[in-house]
């Protein structure tokens, strides 16, 4: 038993040896090309040519396996079927989960309102693409069929105008494109993130973009600009004209332009009513922006605002408050929040396997010898098929001078097999033509039958005619193209949904936001408090609220609309205005600069700074004996930014800072009790907010610089005692008579 036991451990060890793989389970060093070469690049390539990137007829492969399957099962005519129905075919083609085939369904239907033209007509709830948060419902829910344009997509797809290849596991063929007799690459929206390149193509009408693409097949040197007005948008809203910045994505394809909300006043309820926004922004988005607007007190003559979408489309609602003008509120509105947006072009396309980046112009020119080629291979065909027929009624047309003869060979014929050999000798034809002859059922042969097939031959060889002077001659071929062309307007043109609104016409910037302006007291404590108290408020009572050891170090008489800039101990800067805290009292502790800022965990401000107009300069005392002299300007920045890293060198410990308009006198005092007397004059500035300083005070091991303030006039008697000729310098000890003029000075405090 033992023995059949090790040897049954045997052969599995022996079966393990065999089949063991080189490597696996071992971690094995690999060269970061190989990885990038034998990893990534397929990777990449794969999503770059099978998933991202739009291809010449307007489609990913994605949105060509839907909409062909659904042609496949008759929904171009036929009545809606179950979506999950649609989505469980389409897997045939399609080897991802359900849920992105139904995702990718739902963004071509009409019901999701993302496409001028949706090709997918819907019923049931498909969400919308102006919603975040409006989800579209589950699929077993919904029902779908292809619109009447998509007959234009597969126009004679089965007379081999494009290739067809194999599904993904060869049990089926799928177009390689689709034969669309329109430039449906500009008429729908079309976005997507590759690795290493992306794609976003804007809308366009396309009564418009067939004009266009007819002129150029007039005219190579047409102007697109002159018929191609500007992109067109499902959800309307107004694009700001600028004809420079259209020109320069209609020739690069890349380039932005500017789409605003459309709005309307209502008086009588005085509310802004939004119904269109631009293509990149939802309405969730908007009013969260314009919530926080509000919340920060950067917009105030808002009362209110709701979601009033409904089953007759968007609508943003704002009440406004009285007095408030609308326009310019929108005007400020617009400027802040992405009820103005800019759309980025990227038209980056498949091109025969290769992506491209194509002006409107070079695409068009593309789709023109695509669908030149559709054209051809389907007159081609069209011209076997016909000169196949017309090669049969030429048996058939010998087969009329002796019918009685025909029947005679078939009778007198013993077997089945010898049939069409017989009918070959006997009337001089080929296999083919004895063939077709052979399958006509017995009640057609008679004259009156065969006459009605003859009379077909001379529209056959007329129409054989027509087909070879259509191969032969390219000039057909696009007159062919423009009739298509002029069909599709007639059918399906649209008037455009985006109005055009010309730059030069608006105002670009919103004025600046309007900051009340009133005089003020500032008071900011050691332990980091802030108090704005308007001067009435101040005389009704003087008597400051603090905490216990919390003291008023900084005090100003300013006003409501002066910038203040917090410095930390994290050599970290906070800006805002005076008009972000609420008028307080002085019976009341304040605001907690560093929790109303924000500021990150165990930071706390230590200094606060007053500007109107960023003159002036910031001076930081180090333990070191070195000072820096920043200017103002260095904290100005054109964005408004809130924080600023780096505002001050973290080399050496800080001892004091101070804002000065202009350069004065101050004295800065060491911990050996020596006193310097200097003119910041002599300090040159910097740029650079976190230089180290110059050294100004020598210090002995041991010493530090304790603090600076200004020089009073007259405190000490011989003041030149303290000056020095050259920096840095290590002061001098108070004299007898200067140590009494200071307690008596700080007496007087």
């Amino acid at each position: 038993m033992a023995k059949k036991k090790k040897d049954i451990t045997a052969s599995l060890r022996t079966l393990d040896d065999k089949t063991h793989i080189l490597g696996a389970g071992e971690v094995v060093s690999q060269p970061i090309t190989d990885t990038l070469e034998y990893n990534f690049m397929p990777y990449a390539m794969s999503v770059i040519m099978s998933r991202a990137i739009p291809e010449i007829d307007g489609f990913k492969p994605s949105h060509r396996k839907i909409l062909y399957m659904m042609y496949k099962m008759g929904l171009l005519t036929g009545a809606r079927a179950k979506s999950a129905k649609i989505v469980g075919q389409v897997m045939q083609l399609n080897p991802h989960g359900d849920a992105a085939i139904y995702d990718t369904m739902v963004r071509l239907s009409k019901g999701y309102e993302a496409l001028l033209h949706p090709y997918v007509d819907s019923k049931g709830n498909f969400g919308k693409a102006f919603s975040r948060d409006m989800m579209w419902a589950a699929s077993r829910y919904t029902e779908a069929k292809l619109e009447k344009i998509c007959a234009e997509l597969f126009s004679d797809i089965d007379k081999d105008t494009v290739d067809m290849v194999d599904n993904f596991d060869n049990t089926m063929k799928e177009p390689a494109l689709l034969p669309v007799t329109f430039p449906s690459i500009l008429v729908n929206a079309n976005t997507g993130i590759a690795a290493g390149m992306a794609s976003s193509i804007c809308s366009f009408n396309l009564e418009e973009v067939c004009k266009t693409t007819i002129e150029l097949l007039k005219n190579p040197k047409h102007d697109v600009a002159d018929t191609l007005l500007a992109p067109d948008f499902a959800g309307g809203g107004l694009l700001v004209y600028n004809r420079s910045a259209i020109e320069e994505i209609y020739r690069t394809g890349r380039g932005g332009f500017k789409v605003r909300a459309r709005y309307n006043y209502d008086k009588s309820n005085n509310c802004i009513e939004i119904t269109e926004i631009p293509p990149t922004a939802t309405s969730e988005a908007i009013i969260d922006k314009i919530i926080e607007k509000v919340k920060l007190g950067s917009i105030k003559e808002i009362s209110d605002i709701r979601d009033e979408t409904d089953l007759n489309g968007l609508k943003i609602t704002i009440d406004i408050k009285k007095g408030t003008d609308p326009d310019k509120l929108m005007k400020k509105l617009y400027a802040s929040t992405p009820l103005q947006d800019t759309f980025s072009c990227n038209f980056n396309v498949l091109i025969k396997g290769n992506p491209r980046v194509l002006g409107v112009k070079e695409l068009l020119n593309e789709w023109i010898d695509f669908r030149s080629d559709c054209v051809r291979r389907r007159t081609a065909f069209d011209l076997k098929r016909a000169k196949d027929r017309l090669h049969l009624l030429r048996g058939l047309e010998k087969i009329l001078l002796d019918i009685d003869k025909a029947i005679r060979i078939i009778r007198n014929t013993d077997e089945e097999s010898e049939v069409v050999p017989n009918l070959m000798i006997g009337f001089k034809i080929d296999k083919i033509q004895a063939e077709y002859v052979a399958e006509i059922k017995l009640r057609h042969l008679n004259r009156e039958y065969i006459l009605k097939r003859l009379q077909d031959i001379e529209k056959l060889e007329a129409a054989i005619k027509d087909l070879e002077d259509i191969l032969a001659n390219p000039k057909r071929i696009k007159q062919i193209i423009i009739f298509e062309l002029k069909e599709v307007i007639k059918k399906y043109a649209k008037p455009r949904k985006t109005e055009i609104i010309y730059s030069t016409d608006i105002e670009e910037a919103a004025p600046e936001e309007e900051i009340p302006d009133y005089p003020v007291h500032l008071f900011f404590t050691k332990d980091g408090y802030f108090k704005k108290i308007t001067p009435l408020s101040l005389r009704m009572s003087s008597t400051h609220k603090l905490k216990e050891g919390d003291e008023i170090v900084q005090t100003f008489e300013t006003s409501n609309a002066r910038e203040l800039l917090f410095f930390t101990n994290k050599q970290q800067v906070y800006k805002t205005t005076a008009s972000f805290f609420e008028d307080s009292k002085a019976s009341v502790l304040g605001d907690y600069v560093a929790a109303k800022l924000e500021m990150d965990e165990g930071e706390a401000p230590v200094y606060m700074a007053v500007t109107a107009d960023y003159k002036g300069y910031m001076l930081f005392f180090f333990e070191n004996g070195k000072v820096a002299k920043v200017d103002m300007n260095a904290y100005q920045t054109v964005t408004k930014r809130k924080k600023l890293i780096k505002a001050y060198s973290d080399k050496a410990q800080l001892s004091a800072l101070m804002h000065i308009e202009e350069d004065k006198e101050l004295v800065i005092v060491s911990s050996a009790g020596r006193h310097l007397l200097i003119n910041t004059a002599v300090i040159l500035p910097k740029t650079t907010k976190d230089t180290i300083g110059v050294g100004v005070m020598t210090l002995k091991k041991g010493q530090r610089l304790l603090y600076a303030r200004d020089y009073r006039e007259g405190e000490f008697a011989k003041p030149y005692r303290y000056k020095a000729k050259n920096l840095p310098a290590a002061g001098a000890l108070l004299s007898a008579e200067d140590e009494g003029e200071q307690i008596s000075l700080f007496g007087n405090e």
